[in-house]
């Protein structure tokens, strides 16, 4: 497990007041996703071109706001954009409870805990999308963990009666079950994207390194970022522009690879582009980019390389191919990405288009936009500790989960 350094008494550029990164007590749900899989300490290379800088420059005053409280472990919050103005908030066990003005609502909007293998530190209720027409059709999918023999990473949709306050646990239909023989690096990331197509990130299976080397194994569908058409067919429909609807032997659901494990991903609402916070292995933790042009089949690279550094092997890897992040860190700065959003919200007009991550173990906000000559890192302040997931909701405003506090709270603006 790294070891915390200097920077986790933070030197922000802007404080949370009150907040503060409390004590070194972490719960076990996202620090197996970092680079502890007790794999021996390498030596990197750089493999390609990157852009880590760090610089200032005007820092938004930006605070916390508490929404509710009272979750167990909660893994992931979003909103229905149904125009309710409620936030969906999935805890890890598999249940999904509803906030509405403020208030945790005593009956859940959904609970599959009988589904959901939770026991293990990143198995569980992990995502969930509602469809784009959810007001009209009542859909909606969950991905989690199942409690079977094969711990199959499961991509399930659902259904609700339309303006039903609760789902029918009895509606859901498993659509992929994906065989994961280890604990960790299990995604888990649902998403519609701009085109209507719902997205779903794979780890690469879990065990230290890649072991079974199915994030660079197109024939896999773990290590992956897959596309579906969920309206085309029954459970799902292949588009037919993914980059490998037509190739042999490639699963043609795949849109992405070469992933570690993409706990989260976005579309940012005003581009259309993919923010993809990429959880990294015993060094580097990375943020991938995807314009929105993209045709898809990017190979980001693990597990030759983890970030632009040699993984397979430690020198001497090949490149060639591969998507270089827009943003890495190594495990001097933390030890665990948790991807978040671009914002376009108005709470904080001067984060407008930047995107917001964090890292687990420092709880730092951090802040990212590129400036014509590479992008660059500003530290906005202390998060709550254990920060498990952003989300968002209907009018862009970022959230973020305090996994140890049990916690939703709101990204607001400050007075200097």
């Amino acid at each position: 497990m790294p070891t915390l350094n200097a920077r986790a008494s933070i030197l922000a550029y802007v404080r949370l007041a009150p907040l503060s990164l409390a004590a070194l007590f972490f719960p076990a749900m996202l620090l197996a996703a970092c680079g502890g899989d007790d794999e021996p300490s390498r030596t990197s290379e750089p493999a390609a071109a990157t852009s880590t800088s760090t610089g200032a420059g005007p820092v938004p005053a930006v605070g916390l706001q508490l929404v509710a409280k009272g979750f167990s472990e909660p893994t992931f919050v979003t909103n229905a954009g149904d125009g309710s103005g409620r936030l969906f908030v999935l805890e890890k066990a598999g249940v999904i409870r509803i906030v509405k003005d403020g208030q945790v609502q005593a009956a859940p909007f959904l609970d599959i805990h009988t589904l959901v293998d939770s026991e293990a530190s990143e198995r569980g209720l992990l995502g969930l999308a509602f469809h784009p027409r959810f007001e009209q059709n009542g859909r909606f999918f969950v991905a989690y963990t199942a409690s079977n023999s094969q711990h199959a990473d499961t991509l399930a949709e659902y259904h609700v009666a339309p303006g039903a306050a609760k789902a029918d646990p009895a509606s859901g239909k498993v659509m992929l079950a994906i065989p994961d023989k280890y604990p960790n690096h299990n995604g888990g990331m649902l998403a519609f994207g701009p085109d209507g197509y719902l997205y779903f990130g794979t780890g690469d299976g879990g065990g230290a390194g890649d072991p079974d080397r199915t994030a660079q194994d197109l024939g896999a569908y773990l290590g992956k970022i897959l596309r579906l058409d969920v309206d085309g067919g029954a459970p799902y429909a292949i588009p037919k522009d993914n980059p490998f609807a037509a190739k042999a032997g490639a699963k043609p659901e795949i849109w992405a690879y070469g992933l570690r494990n993409p706990w989260r991903f976005s579309f940012d609402r005003k581009t259309g582009d993919v923010w993809i916070g990429d959880v990294g292995q015993n060094e580097v933790e990375e943020v991938d980019l995807q314009l929105a042009a993209s045709k898809g089949g990017e190979n980001y690279g693990w597990s030759a390389l983890e970030g632009t550094h040699c993984f397979r092997p430690k020198t001497g890897c090949d490149a060639s191919g591969k998507v270089p992040p827009v943003f890495e860190y190594t495990h001097d700065e933390g030890c665990s990405i948790t991807g978040g959003y671009v914002y376009r919200g108005a709470a904080v007009p001067a984060l407008a288009g930047f995107y917001l991550f964090t890292d687990y173990c420092t709880a730092e906000l951090r802040a990212l936009r590129g400036d014509g000559a590479g992008y660059a890192a500003v530290d906005l302040g202390p998060l709550k500790k254990g920060p498990s997931s952003f989300g968002e909701d209907e009018a862009g405003e970022v959230y973020v989960l305090s996994d140890s506090e049990g916690a939703v709270y709101r990204l607001v603006g400050v007075g200097r």
